[in-house]
């Protein structure tokens, strides 16, 4: 039977042959990718390509869009009511009818039950930190001229005309930045990330898969992060109905 120090030693050595590639890696990427937050102008020339960025989407197809109805890397499936802040959130056997303004008023079912048990806030937090991340992913570019965001032009290396956005307020974690790069009509192509979840800063997801939904809005089928695909599906909009 091996002795307690030799048995250390082997788990060590297990810790260390599991670990010490994760490390290498994490710190090759981390030397490859990190870059600072870059500075900007606010004014109105940031505000002039961010409405050159809406409406390379039609935005004003996406405002008289009523419903969105979405599949989230197959995992979180949305219905969105906009017109009236609500979501219907959906993963594994959990269903939260989400009230957006006032989190409390919520329902939350499990195998199609009601339940009102100890963790209901716990599972209505979820739908709420779901929905925040995964509709990011849908229609950011639409967001640029929330309350609480602040835009700058930014010049490149390569001295192109990119967009910081900054959300001061609201979301699950305020405080985020986005610089998105456009092609030559102001369409978006890609967005490097200055977020609270990611170790990282300065990651570059894609925004180039676009499709045209039923009520005119552009919005994404799928991100490229890293080796990583982020897909969008089962994409159902209608428009605002009296």
């Amino acid at each position: 039977m091996p002795k307690p120090k030799k048995i250390l030693k082997i788990i060590g050595g297990v810790i260390i042959f599991f670990t010490l590639p994760t490390l290498l890696l994490f710190a090759f990427m981390y030397f490859k990718y990190n870059e600072d937050l870059p500075t900007g102008e606010q004014g109105l020339a940031a505000d002039q390509l961010a409405t050159k960025m809406l409406n390379s989407l039609n935005h004003d197809a996406y405002k008289t869009t009523d419903y969105i109805e979405f599949t989230f890397i197959k995992r979180h499936h949305f219905k969105w009511n906009k017109a009236k802040n609500s979501c219907e959130v959906y993963w594994k056997n959990v269903k939260v009818e989400l009230d957006l303004i006032h989190h409390s008023n919520s329902n939350v079912y499990i195998s199609e039950v009601n339940y009102e048990g100890v963790e209901k806030d716990d599972y209505i937090k979820k739908a709420v930190d779901l929905f925040n991340n995964d509709s990011f992913w849908l229609v950011a570019p639409y967001k640029v001229f929330d309350a609480g965001v602040e835009r700058r032009l930014v010049k490149t290396e390569d001295n192109k005309e990119a967009l910081l956005v900054t959300y001061t307020t609201g979301g699950s974690t305020p405080g985020d930045s986005f610089l998105w790069h456009f092609d030559e009509d102001g369409k978006p192509t890609s967005y490097q990330m200055w977020v609270d979840i990611l170790p990282i800063d300065g990651l570059e997801a894609s925004w180039s898969d676009w499709t045209t939904t039923d009520t005119g809005a552009e919005l994404p089928a799928f991100h490229k992060l890293l080796a990583f695909g982020l897909e969008i599906e089962d994409v159902k909009t209608s428009p605002v109905t009296d």
